[in-house]
């Protein structure tokens, strides 16, 4: 038998060149991806921490420096302005198109939004209220008490059940507080009462939307919220406002601060809200609660640098301990522990591969530390020294005198 006799005939002959051809792939697998954002969540973290320490900032500049006295018409503008703007994002862009899921109705919008409009209308008044009284550092210490009154009002509303070792958790968050308000030094009553109506109706506020949230039908994001919210609270304000500080403004007063710094500011309390929702959507509320802790302290040491604010040592202390108390709070221990875990093993390695930059980072971070408590327990003993040294100057120059 020859080579092609061999040769073994099947059904296997060549197939047809213009046959179709069965795909060697998933044709799913092969549709162009969407792509990654290339943006570094890094970045939306310091926009957000940029933005809400700037709010701060310029409000407290406004009311105080400028010497603005009405925080009630600047609240009122800041809501007109997110109304507005609100409103244009809606119809031109898809910012808003999540507002489309939810169902909301007239009745819920008279028995929900509105009673929640109004705590949120009471908490940005006295909030700003207080800028009048208080420095910008002490104002953060005290905000530290806001879980404990989200967790108080959550309890009496019946949205969460009593539980003793959380109670003990927030205990130490109080006792934080208080010792840093045994330490501040321009300790002025009515700005505390201020502040803390303002935690107090914050709470309520922030409780009321845990409650209508709890159904899928309302799920919002910040931008959301604020398009339903931003009217009625606006509404509230000017109707306080109208009563309070309309009659005595002048347009003096307004144009001494200046139209375009208003603008400037209104646009400025706007794109915090944005940037809310794309500092969660790009990472998530763990770390937007962590940013949140960061910035209280760069605010803290702001107002020590811009207003010369004097932040005494027991200040430092319990603020410290308040922060500790809420971080523990917020993440629990769990949590924690794997977050200690995995910086110790990051720390450990930024170390082996790059042991002199680890040095100067540690050393950086001592002398910060030194001077921030020495820069705080020092206004406390410098008025007595220079007291004691002018003292001593006069009277040698007295003796000086006498003896000529």
């Amino acid at each position: 038998m020859g080579v092609d006799e061999k040769t073994r005939a099947s059904g296997e002959g060549p197939r047809e060149s213009n046959g179709a051809i069965l795909p060697t792939v998933n044709p799913s697998a092969e549709k162009a991806q969407p792509a990654k954002s290339s943006l570094h969540p890094a970045f939306y973290v310091t926009i957000w921490i940029t933005l809400s320490s700037s709010v701060i900032l310029f409000n407290k500049w406004i009311l105080s420096t400028l010497g603005f006295d009405y925080p009630i018409i600047l609240t009122t503008f800041h809501l007109v302005f997110a109304t507005i703007m609100t409103q244009l994002l809606a119809r031109y862009t898809t910012l808003l198109d999540g507002r489309k899921s939810v169902k909301m109705t007239g009745r819920v919008y008279l028995r929900a939004i509105v009673p929640i409009g109004f705590f949120f209308s009471l908490s940005l008044i006295c909030g700003n209220l207080t800028y009048l009284y208080l420095s910008v550092a002490f104002i953060q210490m005290l905000k530290a008490t806001t879980p404990v009154a989200v967790l108080i009002a959550s309890w009496s509303l019946g949205v969460s059940t009593p539980n003793y070792k959380v109670f003990l958790n927030v205990l130490v968050i109080v006792v934080g507080v208080i010792i840093a308000s045994v330490g501040e030094i321009k300790f002025v009553w009515i700005g505390v009462i201020f502040q803390i109506g303002g935690i107090i109706f914050e709470a309520l506020r922030l409780t009321m939307v845990q409650r209508l949230l709890s159904s899928a039908e309302f799920k919002m994001d910040p931008l959301v919220s604020l398009y339903y919210f931003a009217p009625v609270c606006a509404a509230m304000n000017f109707s306080v406002a109208l009563f309070l500080e309309i009659p005595r403004i002048t347009m003096d007063e307004v144009y001494g601060v200046g139209l375009f710094t208003l603008f400037l500011n209104g646009l400025c309390a706007f794109l915090l809200n944005v940037s809310v929702v794309f500092l969660i959507g790009k990472t998530s509320v763990l770390v937007l609660t962590l940013c949140g802790v960061l910035k209280d302290v760069m605010l803290v040491a702001a107002s020590m640098l811009i207003w010369g604010t004097q932040v005494t040592g027991l200040q430092f202390f319990g603020y410290s301990i308040a922060l500790g108390g809420m971080i523990y709070y917020k993440l629990g221990y769990e949590t924690l522990k794997n977050y200690a875990g995995e910086a110790g093993r990051q720390w450990a390695d930024f170390g082996h591969r790059q042991p002199i930059l680890r040095r100067l980072a540690t050393i950086t971070l001592v002398l910060l530390t030194l001077f921030v408590l020495l820069g705080g327990l020092a206004p406390t003993y410098a008025p007595g020294m220079d007291a004691a040294v002018d003292a001593a100057l006069s009277e040698a120059k007295s003796k000086i005198i006498g003896k000529q």
